[in-house]
């Protein structure tokens, strides 16, 4: 058995995608997040697996042919930890924040009996996706993590690496944080709903950028 999760929340303006503002308004900068996760179901919908979970904090969108599970309260490595544990199978765990996410990447962890876990690192010190297979108590793997700061990837990993489990590496990803994030996935995803927003908003963007 093996499990699709997307980590995501609710596009709220100034709930999401705030280090987008400026240049962008609020509600530019979640249109732009609604386009990456949109961007992301398509990818993650398209990988084969026994069950598809948006694992979601908020009201989640329709339609999306996902399972859908609210996140409990807590931290960010509590809410990970979670969805580990709410699954028995082999899980493969990715953020809303790639839209340039090739979808066989996740085929090739799930159909992967090697390692005991696949670990994604991102360009900014995090990772996008983290792949386990089944073991008790396996959100223990990730509770405790500190996130969101330029060393959470290598803490994970190393948390991996502790714990004596075999860990097949995965393409770094960029995760859409900043304005040369958005511009820099564009260019990587160019038929995405993601770049074709950010097209539309190319006035906004400063030359730097």
């Amino acid at each position: 058995m093996t499990t699709v999760i997307v980590l995501a929340k609710e596009c709220v303006p100034g709930r999401v995608k705030t280090r987008l503002t400026p240049p962008f308004e609020p509600e530019e900068a979640a249109a732009l997040a609604a386009a990456s996760l949109a961007d992301t179901l398509d990818a993650a919908g398209r990988v084969r697996a026994d069950r598809h979970l948006l694992w979601f904090d908020g009201a989640a969108p329709r339609g999306t042919g996902f399972d859908v599970a609210q996140q409990p309260a807590g931290g960010l490595d509590e809410r990970i930890a979670a969805a580990f544990d709410a699954v028995q199978d082999r899980a493969v765990l990715i953020g809303m924040d790639t839209p340039q996410l090739d979808p066989g990447v996740l085929q090739g962890v799930l159909d992967d009996d090697g390692p005991d876990a696949w670990f994604g690192r991102a360009e900014d010190g995090g990772f996008w996706a983290l792949g386990l297979d089944p073991r008790p108590r396996r959100g223990d793997l990730v509770r405790g993590v500190p996130m969101s700061t330029e060393h959470t990837g290598a803490a994970q990993l190393l948390r991996l690496h502790a714990a004596g489990l075999a860990v097949r590496t995965l393409p770094q990803l960029t995760d859409v944080d900043h304005v040369a994030d958005a511009v820099a996935v564009a260019a990587q995803a160019p038929g995405s709903r993601f770049a074709a927003l950010l097209a539309r908003l190319a006035p906004r963007i400063p030359a730097a950028a």
